[in-house]
């Protein structure tokens, strides 16, 4: 194939000259150079030039791309789809906080008026009543209805600071997780931070005096339910839950 002039490459891949001279800064599109400093561009060149398009269409910012396009074994089949699950999650995201919007607004509408004491009740009794529509009878099949009681008693019980901190505590888990996950270990130190965030939060709502075997059969239940997994999964991309439970294994030893 003859190699091509910068501006016949511009025409051809409806790419401007100015963003081809920009991927050359950047790196990750080198053309050869003429004795006289001319670039030219090879078929290697198009071919990958058409690789950076297609990532670029999909979201990929320029430092991921780089990244794939000057390591030799990268997979950039595998990172395109890795990039499609995160979409996918996100997307889930994007719904469930809709989701929980709205059911705040509606809860707004019925606690106006209200004392704030009485307010905050209100708000405590819908979160129990919520979880107990989605996942109750599961849960009491599993734990048992004196378990399930005992922890909405703890939840009615707790004062409103007390409320917020668990709740903090809840989206915080989700950021840890996260970061545990990008170390890609189970046993890392990020991984070990987020086990003691979990067991904090298990504690709230099951009390602190529950035998480790005990705990590992709830957090490993969180697999066998679509609907336990899908709440990490979610928050954080496919495979948190499962990761999770291997970071609390790792972690209770």
């Amino acid at each position: 194939m003859k190699a091509k002039t910068i501006g016949q490459v511009a025409k051809s891949s409806g790419v401007s000259e100015r963003t081809l001279r920009y991927y050359e800064e950047l790196g990750i599109l080198m053309p050869e150079r003429t004795a006289a400093g001319y670039r030219v561009y090879r078929e290697a060149d198009e071919r990958r030039l058409a690789q950076i398009m297609a990532m670029r269409r999909c979201g990929l910012p320029l430092t991921t791309i780089g990244h794939l396009v000057k390591n030799p074994a990268a997979d950039i089949h595998a990172a395109l789809v890795a990039h499609l699950r995160t979409l996918r999650a996100q997307g889930k995201s994007v719904e469930a906080a809709t989701k929980r919007t709205l059911a705040a607004l509606e809860s707004l509408e019925r606690i106006q008026g209200m004392k704030p004491q009485d307010a905050f009740e209100q708000l405590k009794r819908e979160g129990l009543e919520g979880f107990e529509r989605e996942y109750g009878q599961e849960a009491r099949e599993r734990y048992g209805d004196a378990a399930i009681e005992q922890a909405n008693q703890r939840m009615m019980a707790l004062t409103k600071d007390e409320w917020d901190a668990k709740e903090l505590l809840e989206e915080s888990i989700k950021v840890q997780l996260r970061l545990a996950m990008a170390t890609g270990d189970p046993a890392s130190a990020e991984s070990n931070e987020l086990a003691r965030m979990h067991e904090r939060w298990i504690a709230i709502h099951w009390g602190s005096g529950y035998e480790k075997e005990a705990y590992l059969g709830l957090v490993r239940g969180y697999l066998a339910d679509p609907r336990f997994t899908a709440y990490y999964d979610d928050a954080c991309g496919e495979g948190a839950t499962e990761f999770l439970v291997k970071a609390v294994e790792a972690y209770q030893g």
